[in-house]
């Protein structure tokens, strides 16, 4: 049996800034200066305030791992060959958190807390970056 071609993100116009940044192996998220913090996921209006003054800001990706899982089963069939697969949520030193995969690091190797940086995984073929973390040391 062939594996399946992964599902890839459809960037929208509200989402496009931070997908090419990615490209560029860069991270961009939007900062409301109505609330004074970072905002991800990308959106039109500033959350609580409603404020038209979203700005888009490049920030270092560092960050603490906040949660993870291991998936034994795939997520999907596309993922069959992918597990097990670390699923996890990284908290930025920006405040927003970010949900993606760790890679590089066996499960044992994790703990709730640890400081990861990103990994930019490109897929040239559909013009697309995937962001995706590591242990920092």
């Amino acid at each position: 049996m062939s594996a399946l071609s992964r599902p890839m993100p459809i960037p929208t116009p509200t989402t496009q800034p931070f997908w090419d940044a990615l490209t560029e192996h860069k991270i961009r998220i939007q900062y409301s200066p109505s609330t004074g913090r970072y905002v991800f996921y990308p959106r039109v209006l500033a959350p609580g305030t409603l404020a038209d003054d979203l700005q888009w800001r490049e920030i270092s990706g560092a960050g603490s791992l906040y949660t993870f899982t291991v998936a034994h089963r795939p997520v999907s069939p596309h993922f069959a060959d992918a597990v097990p697969q670390i699923l996890a949520v990284v908290e930025w030193d920006e405040g927003p958190r970010f949900s993606t995969e760790i890679v590089n690091a066996a499960p044992e190797e994790l703990t709730v807390g640890m400081r990861v940086k990103p990994v930019f995984t490109d897929y040239p073929e559909h013009g697309i970056t995937m962001l995706r973390y590591e242990p920092a040391d």
